[in-house]
């Protein structure tokens, strides 16, 4: 029995020892990059062209030496326009633009040990709550969110399959990039981040038409005016028939980014924070082990 315990104090010490020595201190960390999107007015995917400013706020926890915790706020934009679409889709002439807020949590994995090679690739899947609301500028150049006017029929009674689109939603979150320690107490990443989001309305465009008099009737000529753009261009085209393609709806729209972040250690932002996150430690707390007579 002695024996035993004797064996099993060998590896307390030895795990406890070898966890001790990578630092868990949480870390807070600011991103800044390029937003975009994929969808039914830009379908090519990762195309920075058009690309908006996106800021995010990342709190990051380590759980060990290999995954950690991390969570955050982010603040973006997406655009996008017919006229820089495939030639085809350029008759339909459609615009939109949304602000993108969102909220994430999400499971982060390290390839390599960062304490000893001072860097690492990563990679990270989580879930997203992220709130959008389309817009465009009529031909006044007034701005007109596009969600009330159900421009493919969403809510109307001659339409009951169609529902309207909620403007917060969930998404899946996935990404990697490449994490370097900077010091003891800052890193720097550059990271690679998409959103599956599970609408195909973050663009207002995603099944066919419905007929112009019932959405005239229901919405008003503003509805119309916006549901299909193509008489704005020249040669201008006719608003087509009840039933025709308008966008892809069994293709879900994406948001993804692209750009830099810098984190740095609580402890190092002062010793009242810290222990607020940490207890008053910088490190990991463990147990102790056992001592032996």
């Amino acid at each position: 029995m002695k024996n035993l315990v004797l064996i099993l104090t060998a590896f307390c010490h030895y795990f406890s020892a070898a966890a001790q020595e990578f630092d868990t201190r949480p870390t807070v960390g600011l991103f800044a990059g390029a937003m975009n999107y994929q969808g039914d007015l830009k379908p090519n995917s990762f195309t920075f062209q058009h690309s908006n400013l996106i800021v995010s706020v990342i709190a990051r926890k380590p759980l060990n030496r290999w995954f950690a915790l991390r969570g955050g706020f982010t603040i973006g934009k997406v655009v996008a326009a017919d006229k820089y679409n495939r030639d085809y889709l350029q008759l339909r002439n459609l615009s939109f633009a949304s602000g993108i807020k969102e909220i994430f949590t999400a499971l982060e994995v390290d390839l390599l040990d960062i304490s000893t090679k001072k860097f690492t690739p990563y990679a990270y899947g989580g879930i997203v709550l992220f709130h959008f609301n389309p817009y465009t500028l009529d031909a006044n150049n007034e701005k007109v969110f596009l969600q009330p006017l159900s421009t493919e029929g969403q809510g109307l009674p001659d339409y009951p399959d169609r529902k309207v689109y909620k403007l917060t939603q969930f998404a899946a979150a996935f990404g990697g990039g490449l994490r370097i320690a900077v010091s003891g107490c800052t890193s720097l990443s550059l990271e690679f981040s998409q959103r599956k989001t599970f609408t195909d309305y973050l663009d207002d465009v995603s099944t066919s038409y419905i007929d112009q008099n019932k959405l005239l009737a229901a919405k008003g000529p503003q509805s119309v005016a916006l549901a299909f753009r193509g008489d704005e261009i020249h040669p201008p085209s006719s608003y087509p028939p009840d039933g025709e393609q308008r966008g892809t709806p069994t293709e879900a729209d994406w948001y993804y980014f692209f750009g830099l972040s810098a984190d740095i250690s609580i402890n190092c932002l002062g010793g009242k924070l810290s222990g607020l996150f940490n207890g008053g430690g910088g490190r990991a707390k463990y147990s102790r082990c056992p001592t032996v007579y």
